[in-house]
């Protein structure tokens, strides 16, 4: 819980402020944030106006906008009389954003100050759990990534693999049945006559002349023969 406002001091409008702080324990929180903010018009590095406006802005849980108040007077509420509830408050807000190793550190510089702080001491433990739980979360995540990342680096691998067999299968395929295709282009087909040139079938039946020719001569070589030894026997 954010500590309480902070008196006014410095050169800024006291009547401002002192107005906002009498809003603030009101709880009247929409009023005191108006007043707050008139003095920072006067003075926008008023160390009571930034820290009281960014309690009012934490009460009203804007916690964005009361972190950037509140890193206005980083420079200046460390060597204040407030710095102890500084840090505590910033401690509060980091709480608020779940910025776990900014409220670590925060509660433990307000420890620093102001070492007795029960309060301090019990939110520093606690978000020095929450970090310790956010980093182990954030590890088991990078693990369960890499694993992630190796499982489908395999499945990849495995899937090119499985491609390059199938292409490989593929190609064997188309290979023989090409070849296969070419066998039955140079076999001639059941059935079928083999093509001869005009120039081979004008040979082969010159061929099948002659040989009529020779087997035309042979028998009539044999009827002369015959008739010959016909007229032997006739005249003698």
């Amino acid at each position: 819980m954010f500590s309480a406002a902070v008196s006014a001091y410095g050169q800024v409008d006291r009547k401002d402020v002192r107005k906002g702080n009498r809003e603030f324990r009101k709880e009247n929180y929409k009023e005191a944030d108006i007043d707050y903010r008139k003095a920072l018009v006067k003075d926008s590095l008023s160390l009571a106006a930034n820290y009281n406006l960014a309690n009012t802005l934490y009460r009203n849980g804007d916690m964005e906008q009361a972190k950037q108040v509140l890193d206005r007077i980083k420079d200046v509420a460390p060597a204040s009389a407030s710095a102890a509830d500084y840090y505590f408050n910033a401690g509060d807000v980091a709480i608020a954003r779940q910025d776990w190793q900014g409220a670590v550190e925060a509660f433990a510089k307000s420890l620093l100050i102001n070492p007795g702080d029960l309060e301090a001491k019990e939110n520093y433990i606690y978000a020095k759990e929450k970090l310790k739980d956010q980093q182990q979360n954030q590890q088991n995540q990078d693990q369960n990534q890499d694993q992630n990342d190796d499982q489908q680096n395999q499945n990849q691998n495995q899937d090119q693999q499985n491609k390059d067999q199938n292409k490989d299968r593929n190609q064997d395929q188309n290979d023989n049945q090409q070849d296969q295709n070419q066998d039955r282009k140079e076999q001639p087909q059941q059935g079928q006559q083999p093509k001869i040139s005009p120039q081979a079938a004008q040979q082969m039946l010159q061929a099948i002349q002659a040989k009529e020719k020779e087997t035309q001569d042979k028998v009539n070589r044999q009827k002369a023969e015959a008739l010959k030894s016909r007229q032997k026997e006739k005249n003698w």
